[in-house]
């Protein structure tokens, strides 16, 4: 098998590992488990640009179970997990070009190798791999079906592609299920961010005034984790309303320039360029230490930390010490990369099971309509919502079943209500199980119920899907 893994000697502790995440994403392998019966991936290429760990691993055994063709590539230089690349090739047959630390030549020669394996389906954490096919490999975008995008970042991207008419093929944004963006960027960045910078510096956090720059679901998560550690939060935020959110929700509220001058702890979480530039970097005191948690390394303006910088050096693994003129030392962790990814391990499985469970029904649904989707980029936009919506509130509501013990719906449900024209409304399933009271929206009147009431109005709804009834 063609691959590209540091060391395939790593594999029985990356399938130990593959296997311990498993045990967390209980709904994957609902999925899996009936993939392998109805095999309705079977004949086609799956190209997955994303983070090489223990979750991304049982994702792509649900994909191959389904019978698909299942190459992985990362999407970060620095968030493969070795021992993992190494059991996917060598303990479960799917082709991985990963290595952590690598290049950035080896990274794209990578992405090309996804391109190479001429993919049906491509599966993005950063709009990579459909960057590569807008760009000098177009030739290839009618054989693509449709792809999917997990993060933030990348939807930000192609929704550019989107709004100039260039996007080639229909893209489902995964990231904007409530199921991924409200759990997986709060819950689930909200942790590993704050893990992998303490793994990374072993500081306290307790006391310190710690700058979160930007409050949408990923800020909100880092922010609320780090208030948990006892830090004193600050948010700069661009967009007023969210900014007078962090501010009702008991934040401290400054723009960057004032932010800056008394921040001990920087974590940038807005998918933008430069929220951290020169300006900033002259402001900030002696030890101030700079971490990024958005997909890609431009957050922070390195390039301008270097210029500054009289003197340079690894303070410890991970970690690198810039010494300004004046003395002063500012801190980068990662080279700026996703904190969470290069000094941690990433999400726990458990938000990951939802992310990827998302991934692995949109997969199905687009090879299961690919006749008669429609070329044109505007023809689904970039979140496609295509009545998908419903399918994954179905999903969620698997998801808490499966954790309560309860009696999981029908897998033929979901594409059952896709075709609804919206019959359960977004808000009624998703949480209605675990929820203590949940509001639901029935147009112009608004209804509250108790968990248990919620549960009882999924069960009849979905009984009338089945038998028919819309009434």
């Amino acid at each position: 098998m063609d691959c590209d893994v540091r060391d395939l000697g790593l594999a029985e502790k990356g399938r130990e590992r593959i296997e311990w995440a498993a045990g967390e994403m209980g709904v994957l392998a609902l999925v899996r488990e009936r993939f392998e019966k109805e095999r309705p991936l079977e004949g086609y290429r799956i190209s997955a640009c994303l983070h090489v760990t223990t979750e991304t691993a049982n994702l792509a055994r649900t994909l191959q179970a389904g019978g698909a063709d299942v190459l992985v590539c990362a999407s970060n230089p620095l968030s493969t997990q070795d021992d993992v690349a190494a059991a996917l090739v060598d303990e479960f047959g799917v082709a991985v070009f990963a290595i952590k630390g690598e290049d950035n030549d080896t990274y794209y020669r990578h992405i090309e190798a996804a391109v190479d394996h001429r993919p049906h389906l491509t599966m993005d954490d950063g709009a990579d791999v459909i960057g590569v096919l807008h760009s000098h490999r177009r030739e290839q975008l009618g054989d693509v079906i449709a792809g999917t995008e997990e993060t933030t970042t990348g939807v930000i991207r192609l929704k550019a592609l989107e709004r100039d008419g260039k996007l080639g093929f229909p893209v489902i944004a995964v990231n904007e299920a409530q199921t991924k963006h409200m759990f997986d960027n709060r819950y689930g960045t909200g942790q590993s961010t704050i893990d992998g910078i303490i793994r990374a510096t072993n500081v306290l956090f307790a006391g310190k005034r710690f700058v979160v720059a930007g409050y949408g679901w990923t800020g909100r998560g880092v922010a609320m984790r780090a208030r948990g550690m006892g830090a004193h939060v600050i948010v700069t935020e661009v967009d007023p309303l969210r900014a007078l959110e962090a501010a009702m929700d008991g934040y401290e509220v400054l723009p960057m320039e004032r932010a800056a001058e008394v921040g001990d702890i920087f974590c940038t979480a807005t998918g933008d360029k430069n929220v951290i530039s020169r300006p900033h970097m002259k402001r900030m005191k002696d030890g101030a230490i700079l971490s990024n948690t958005g997909h890609f390394n431009v957050e922070i303006e390195i390039g301008a930390l270097r210029d500054l910088a009289v003197e340079t050096r690894e303070a410890r693994a991970l970690v690198d010490e810039f010494t300004l003129a004046d003395g002063r030392r500012i801190y980068l962790i990662a080279e700026g990369r996703l904190v969470n990814l290069a000094a941690a391990e990433g999400h726990p499985a458990l938000v990951m099971d939802m992310s990827f469970a998302n991934q692995a029904l949109a997969s199905e649904w687009v090879i299961a309509n690919a006749a008669t989707l429609e070329r044109q980029p505007d023809a689904y936009t970039l979140n496609v919502r295509l009545r998908l919506e419903v399918g994954r509130y179905i999903l969620g509501e698997d998801y808490v079943r499966a954790l309560r013990g309860r009696a999981v719906l029908r897998h033929e449900v979901d594409q059952t209500l896709t075709d609804c024209d919206g019959l359960l409304l977004p808000t009624v399933p998703i949480v209605a199980p675990i929820a203590e009271r949940i509001e639901v929206d029935l147009g112009a009147m608004r209804v509250r119920l108790d968990g248990a009431q919620a549960a009882r109005l999924v069960d009849a709804i979905v009984a009338r899907v089945e038998t028919g009834t819309r009434e």
